[in-house]
């Protein structure tokens, strides 16, 4: 004999599908600010280490493009320099929100980095 379903099993995978499917849109968002982060203090350490070979104005520059190419907030492109006997220090303030559902949060990134040439 052959019971039929109540397909409470059925909508309850449902649900948990939706939530995984949630959880992962919401956060790519918040990981892309991160990787963004990452990338552009990474451009700052290699800028840093090449600083032997271009001018402070060039070195700005090219950070600040690339804050830019990353459509980073206007804070990221207000960029720093400090350059010691054959060391360059390069760094940045920014703040970046990000909206959830019923929650907009504020992250403040400090990037920086440092190289000897």
């Amino acid at each position: 004999m052959v019971k039929g379903r109540l397909g409470t099993s059925q909508i309850g995978c449902l649900a948990v599908l939706m939530i995984i499917a949630a959880i992962g849109y919401f956060g790519l968002n918040v990981g892309q600010v991160f990787w963004d982060n990452y990338q552009f203090e990474d451009r700052m350490k290699q800028e840093a280490r090449f600083a032997g070979h271009r001018s402070d104005a060039v070195i700005k520059r090219r950070v600040i493009a690339f804050a830019d190419s990353l459509s980073l907030p206007d804070g990221a492109k207000n960029v720093h320099l400090r350059r010691g006997d054959h060391v360059m220090f390069i760094w940045a303030e920014y703040y970046v929100h990000i909206e959830l559902p019923g929650i907009v949060r504020e992250f403040y990134f400090n990037p920086q980095g440092s190289g000897t040439f």
